[in-house]
């Protein structure tokens, strides 16, 4: 296995056991780790996200594009193996212990406290993804209307994503 592929395994493996309410909660880790690694530039990082939310499928498909971008096939089986095998390996050992202790009081309490955490994390990913991806004030604009539009309305993110698309196609951004 060369040095690029075991350290790929590597990263998301960590990774993978970080993923508390899932790979979205990882975004800033995980750009910050390609970062760190000299694989890939923030904006490069958060076009490869917007790509994997915009495709039909699980929410972890950034991780394959990622190891995709770094290895080619090779690496997206790689990525995507070691970012769902440990976590999954874990979860189905945890959730035998929680099954059993699933009228314990502390079981509640841990579980209530999950979902904070969760949303932070998620405003977290958010957060970073703007800052990546506003090369410029209209970039900035774009991002903060879209985020208006979805707090104020039920609009499917597909309509927001296909106007976007169409102010690129038009020269706008």
């Amino acid at each position: 296995m060369s040095a690029l592929l075991l350290s790929i395994a590597l990263v998301f493996a960590e990774l993978s056991f970080l993923a508390v309410g899932g790979a979205n909660t990882l975004v800033p880790e995980m750009q910050r780790q390609m970062q760190a690694q000299g694989w890939m530039q923030p904006a490069e990082f958060a076009a490869l996200f917007a790509l994997a939310q915009a495709a039909p499928g699980p929410n972890m498909l950034v991780v394959t594009l990622v190891g995709w971008r770094l290895a080619g096939w090779g690496g997206a089986g790689l990525a995507t193996a070691a970012f769902v095998a440990p976590a999954g390996v874990l979860a189905y050992a945890v959730s035998r212990a929680w099954e059993r202790f699933r009228d314990a009081r502390w079981r509640k309490v841990a579980q209530a406290s999950l979902t904070p955490i969760t949303v932070g994390l998620v405003m977290a990913a958010a957060v970073l993804l703007c800052e990546a991806a506003a090369l410029d004030l209209r970039l900035l604009l774009v991002a903060g209307v879209v985020a208006g539009i979805m707090l104020a309305t039920k609009l499917h993110p597909l309509w927001l994503l296909g106007a976007g698309a169409g102010l690129g196609a038009a020269g706008w951004l």
